[in-house]
């Protein structure tokens, strides 16, 4: 029974200094990727030939070109479903094609039995972005083909697990069982009630 104890406490020490060094590997990801945003401005000017697009990336968020891509590729198409296939919030889609249909991007149509109903489409202007910005997403996922070429297949099978256990797995709920959160959190009230007496 000890063996098993000095075998958990082995893997724990030598654990912890690796679970260190992945949460700032992370950080360092994460810090990497939000830098990346400069990084894909400069390539989508360089690769647009067309002026105006340059100058209206200045100005473009991350969630405009999402916007602007799902339209792309959607076509004719409403706000809810640009919510529901993309994942971004309605009241954000809202937002951003009505800068989007500002800057002469997007055009906006309605059915002729649903007036009410209204769809975007691209305008030429939007297309040109479109389309670079699909060249830029195709030049990404080609460099990042090469870049986990560089690992054999039991690696990426583990990085594969790894990545799809972390977008199912709250972190906050990971910590101590869910009992210990509840008596915790009615300790603090007790002790807030005790100390406002």
């Amino acid at each position: 029974m000890s063996s098993i104890s000095e075998d958990q406490t082995s893997n724990s020490d030598e654990s912890e200094p690796l679970i260190s060094q992945i949460l700032v590997l992370l950080a360092k990801v994460t810090e990497r990727f939000e830098s990346a945003e400069n990084e894909e401005s400069r390539w989508l000017a360089q690769h647009s030939h067309n002026p105006l697009i340059v100058e209206l990336l200045r100005d473009s968020t991350v969630t405009a070109l999402r916007v602007v891509d799902a339209i792309g590729r959607l076509n004719l198409v409403n706000g809810s479903t640009i919510s529901a296939q993309f994942r971004i919030p309605k009241g954000t889609v809202s937002k951003v094609t009505r800068r989007l249909i500002a800057q002469k991007l997007v055009s906006t149509e309605s059915l002729p039995n649903n007036k009410k109903e209204i769809l975007f489409r691209l305008t030429p202007l939007g297309r040109d972005l479109f389309q670079v910005h699909r060249a830029f997403d195709e030049q990404m996922e080609r460099g990042f083909r090469r870049f986990l070429q560089r690992y054999d297949p039991n690696e990426l099978r583990l990085l594969v697990r790894v990545l799809g256990e972390a977008i199912e797995v709250s972190f906050l709920t990971l910590g101590p069982s869910e009992p210990a959160v509840r008596e915790q959190a009615e300790e603090s009230i007790r002790q807030q009630a005790t100390d406002g007496m």
